[in-house]
């Protein structure tokens, strides 16, 4: 739908376009650009790379893009897969996949200042989705791509902290003793995943509340409020959302998308180093970034138009 419209308004507009040509080579030829492709050779005054990233390639978007800004004077935050889902050892989450339910994950990475974000995870065949999955992904990537030594762990029982989660069990244990564990884990997160939970544990889950032995209460509430998830990878570019890294920001001026290192080149969208979570921040960055450089050419073919009138009319006959 997105496309359709603006196709529709590209061809309402008169605008030119030549689809089927692959850029392979752009270079500055002091009074503009020359874009190569292997059929023919464009030139243009201004050029706008709205290439995007290396993320979802079926969408014909394949990094090539970076290239050509390196060509053009600029340098690349290294990149990497963003809003991406996890891949995760073991086979904890294999009899889970399909529930989904709330969680608060925590992203340790050495050195570095824990980052908590809450939100639904998707228990899958591979191991995890969800919003709050994919904005940890981007995270736990840049970690490792430093050399970091980086763990994921999760609250199943997010908003608790150790002395809250265990006295809900006990007070549960109070007004309904013969209530057996499974059943109260059940009332805070899915049967499936409290069931599962117990059972790695090594906990009986028929047990009533009363007969839950002390240990066994606090090792049970250590381990919902940080459950470790072991991610081995995300499933990369070809699911990822977004690209992280890029062309640096400040390579650019803000206020019109230009490039600061080759006059006449605009970079908008996901080839520059920006990447937000989830909920349509990517596709506002991109029409956003779009509009501001459009509207900056626009306005410098105004005044190059003005200036040649002016001329015009000093050189002109009396």
């Amino acid at each position: 739908t997105v496309l359709t419209a603006l196709l529709d308004e590209i061809r309402r507009l008169g605008v030119h376009t030549a689809f089927g040509q692959r850029v392979t080579h752009v270079e500055c030829t002091g009074d503009g650009f020359a874009i190569r492709t292997p059929h023919t050779t464009w030139h243009a005054a201004q050029l706008v790379l709205a290439t995007g990233g290396l993320s979802l390639p079926k969408t014909g978007s394949d990094g090539s893009g970076y290239g050509l800004a390196q060509s053009l004077g600029h340098t690349l935050v290294p990149t990497t897969p963003a809003l991406a889902p996890l891949l995760l050892e073991g086979d904890f989450h294999t009899p889970l996949s399909g529930i989904a339910h709330d969680v608060e994950l925590t992203i340790r990475a050495a050195g570095q200042k824990p980052v908590r974000l809450a939100g639904a995870m998707l228990w899958t065949h591979f191991g995890i989705s969800g919003p709050v999955v994919l904005n940890v992904s981007g995270l736990w990537h840049r970690a490792r791509l430093e050399g970091l030594e980086v763990s994921v762990t999760a609250n199943l029982l997010p908003g608790d902290d150790f002395q809250r989660a265990e006295q809900w069990l006990l007070s549960a244990a109070a007004a309904r003793p013969r209530a057996s564990l499974s059943t109260a884990l059940a009332e805070r997160l899915p049967a499936r995943v409290a069931e599962a939970v117990l059972r790695r544990l090594g906990i009986a889950a028929h047990v009533p509340l009363a007969h839950l032995a002390r240990e066994d209460r606090r090792r049970l509430v250590a381990a919902l409020l940080e459950w470790p998830l072991p991610v081995r990878d995300s499933r990369g570019y070809k699911y990822a959302e977004v690209t992280a890294g890029g062309v640096p920001l400040s390579e650019v001026d803000p206020r019109t998308m230009a490039s600061r290192v080759c006059p006449g080149l605009y970079l908008v969208g996901e080839i520059l180093d920006v990447d937000g979570r989830i909920g349509g921040f990517n596709f506002q960055w991109a029409w956003s970034s779009a509009m501001v450089a459009g509207t900056a050419i626009a306005r410098h073919a105004e005044g190059a138009a003005d200036a040649t009138d002016d001329s015009a009319a000093r050189v002109g006959p009396s």
